[in-house]
Formats: structure tokens, sequence, C-alpha cells
């Protein structure tokens, strides 16, 4: 398998230089949430917060807006993403739901069938 063919997945958005780069600013905002003052400061304004971040227009609306895949489509890495679905009480089999298009109890229930089919 070519290292080209590896990353052509139809419908699977992949993380690389390119993506890393497009959403730089995004991200980074994203790991300033391990710190509690931030997280606080995000909630207290999002718009500001995103705006002080140096968001584009279309992040920050994705941002605002909890667009889990314009998040992605603009470059968020899903482990930095995390910390603001976190910040929500929501999980990462919730995300998982999310970019499958099928419930969190769904995509759990699916994950376990693939690990009893592996034993």
């Amino acid at each position: 398998m070519t290292v080209e063919s590896r990353f052509d997945v139809p419908g699977t958005p992949v993380f690389d230089g390119e993506s890393s780069r497009r959403g730089y600013r995004m991200n980074k905002m994203f790991m300033t949430f391990r710190d509690a003052a931030s997280r606080e400061r995000f909630l207290a304004d999002e718009a500001a917060y995103c705006d002080a971040s140096g968001l584009s227009p279309e992040q920050k609306a994705a941002v605002l807006g909890r667009d889990w895949q314009g998040m992605i489509d603009l470059g968020a890495s899903i482990f930095y993403m995390y910390k603001l679905a976190m910040m929500e009480g929501r999980s990462m089999q919730y995300l998982g739901g999310v970019f499958s298009g099928v419930t969190e109890e769904e995509f759990v229930a699916a994950m376990r069938r693939r690990g009893e089919n592996r034993g």
C-alpha cells in the first residue's frame, strides 16, 4: 500500500500538515481550554474569545454553532476539539456518533459489537 492510498479513504478527513496549518489558530484556542480560567473566559463571551484567538469568520461560526463536522473541515484536530466538547459534557463517543451519522448510544453499541467480534 502506498502512502497516498493510505490517506485516500472516501468520506474520512485526514489531519495532515495542510489541515494543521489551516486550523492552527482554532486548535491553539482549544488547547487553552486546559486551563480553568480560560474555559471560564470562553464561556463568559465565546464570540470575543474566538476573536481574540484570531479565528477566521468560518471557524468562529463553526465553534459558536458547535458545528463539529465544520470544525474538522476547517482544520480542527478531533483531539483538540474534544476539549470544547468536554466543556459541554460530551464524550468522544458522542463525537464518533456525530461523524458517523448515528446517536451516541448507537455508536457505543456498534463499537461494542466490533469488540465482541474480535474475540
